[in-house]
């Protein structure tokens, strides 16, 4: 039997029951969800958005709440990710104050990447905070980097069988990216947002991560994109030499 708090904070309760009631109900309008929490349609419009926000929740073109990335199921993954986070936070934010761009953390779940940390831009016009969500790997600038770092039959392995996903080409995008060191998502994943990445490996130089930085389209320069690389190879450095002396 499990008792309700003493110190149950209504606002996480409420948050959390709406998840519970997307993941097991399915699309929902605001006053649904107003009706089923016994709380104002403004507050129900107010925990969707924050839900929303954190991909526990997406609207539809028909302005209903289905259940987001996260509450769908998902590949776990074999990273460290706490060690990964620990390791990483402090060369995030050197990322960010010597670029000024904001820089995120991943790590690989079978086809996806989740972003498990975000050190975010200073500047108004900026990549966002994207911890927890989960994207395609093939699609995202670090996630490019850590597939391209897999053996032939790990990667058959993850795409083979998805006809969304023109194999040959990646193949052949991904023997540029182990050339270059780096990858580029030229708004792959987002309208408007660019991101360079770079993949960081284990003591066996198998890829457990990648850092990227991700910046308004507008700001990328090419010019500018040997200094975002260096950056980034000083970063993964550190952290692959941290991660061999653990």
């Amino acid at each position: 039997m499990r008792n309700k708090p003493p110190y149950a904070l209504s606002s996480v309760d409420h948050a959390l029951h709406l998840a519970a009631l997307l993941q097991q109900e399915g699309p929902m309008r605001v006053t649904d969800a107003a009706e089923r929490l016994g709380v104002a349609v403004s507050t129900a419009h107010r925990l969707l958005a924050m839900l929303v926000y954190r991909d526990f929740a997406e609207q539809g073109p028909d302005r209903r709440y289905r259940p987001g990335k996260v509450l769908r199921p998902a590949a776990a993954s074999a990273a460290p990710v706490a060690l990964l986070r620990e390791l990483c936070l402090p060369e995030l934010r050197t990322l960010m104050e010597r670029t000024q761009e904001s820089a995120n953390l991943m790590v690989p779940a079978g086809a996806e990447v989740r972003f498990i940390a975000t050190a975010e831009s200073p500047q108004v016009l900026r990549g966002g905070d994207r911890v927890g969500r989960s994207l395609p790997a093939h699609c995202v600038s670090g996630g490019k980097t850590i597939l391209a770092a897999l053996p032939p039959t790990e990667l058959d392995a993850l795409y083979s069988e998805d006809d969304s996903v023109d194999l040959p080409r990646l193949r052949r995008e991904l023997a540029l990216v182990r050339e270059r060191g780096f990858a580029i998502n030229d708004q792959l994943t987002e309208t408007g947002l660019t991101a360079v990445g770079m993949a960081i490996k284990d003591a066996g130089g198998s890829p457990v991560a990648a850092l990227s930085l991700a910046l308004p389209t507008a700001r990328f320069d090419r010019e500018r994109l040997p200094g975002w690389v260096g950056a980034l190879s000083s970063a993964v450095a550190k952290v692959e030499a941290a991660l061999s002396a653990r």
